[in-house]
């Protein structure tokens, strides 16, 4: 192995184990942040015995595994919820390093990444999207944005990236109020809740018009999917749109070249 490989097989481990690290404390935010909690003290416990988590209860997935997901005090089986949680984000931040390499766009999805996570998993638990998520995420736009200019796959110039990130954001956002508003007509009932728009807008400043064209298309059939698996008459629909997000950052570019072609 050269020394190039093995240099990229650490950080790739790292990132793995960075996404899987903040992936168990996001889970546990989210957790608390619903039970109107706070995560500024109190350490994490046992949901069944109570009993306080050492550090070898701590490491993420592999505690998990080598424990077979029961406690070693209680003996109970704990919620898979964190493991899915860490593999997630692990596998999300590894994918992100694989495809930005080392830069600042790497740094600038990750963050928002973990952001999406908090917020599906509120979401999921209280079928809400929390402002404070939504200005997280635009808090790590604009503080990222003067160091994403010029980078391969951006606008060359601030004015640019910022005209399009505009666009793209109010694109989504007043074409998914519309097509609501008009469901809503014919329906006689929501079809999409104000924090889903609000999410919109926040991933279009990300995504250039035709991945967010794609994010849009991709969220709405995520969404059907889980509607159809969970059997559920409402849906969470932050999850479907955060995962729509991810994909389209990975891979949106490649899936847009690849039909734009075949036309």
């Amino acid at each position: 192995m050269t020394i190039e490989a093995a240099y990229t097989l650490y950080l790739s481990t790292l990132a793995f184990f960075l996404g899987a690290a903040f992936g168990s404390f996001l889970d546990c935010m989210a957790v608390r942040a619903v039970r109107g909690e706070t995560v500024l003290w109190g350490r994490s416990r046992c949901g069944c015995c109570g009993h306080v988590l050492g550090a070898p209860e701590l490491v993420p997935v592999l505690s998990y595994l080598f424990l077979r997901g029961r406690c070693r005090h209680c003996g109970k089986r704990i919620s898979a919820e964190s493991l899915y949680c860490e593999l997630a984000l692990g596998v999300v931040y590894l994918l992100l390093y694989l495809r930005f390499g080392q830069s600042v766009l790497t740094l600038r999805y990750m963050a928002l990444c973990a952001v999406l996570l908090e917020l599906s998993l509120i979401d999921l638990k209280s079928y809400t999207i929390p402002d404070a998520a939504i200005l997280t995420g635009l808090a790590i736009w604009f503080c990222t944005l003067p160091f994403t200019s010029g980078a391969p796959g951006i606008c060359p110039t601030l004015p640019e990236e910022l005209l399009y990130s505009l666009l793209g954001g109010f694109g989504l956002f007043l074409s998914l109020l519309l097509l609501s508003l008009l469901f809503d007509h014919l329906s006689g009932r929501e079809s999409l809740g104000g924090g889903d728009l609000k999410l919109f807008f926040l991933l279009g400043l990300y995504l250039k018009p035709a991945a967010g064209l794609f994010a849009l298309i991709l969220s709405c059939l995520l969404g059907l999917a889980m509607a159809g698996l969970l059997r559920m008459r409402r849906i969470p629909f932050g999850p479907a749109i955060s995962l729509a997000f991810v994909l389209s950052l990975l891979f949106g570019q490649e899936f847009v070249g690849w039909y734009l072609r075949g036309l």
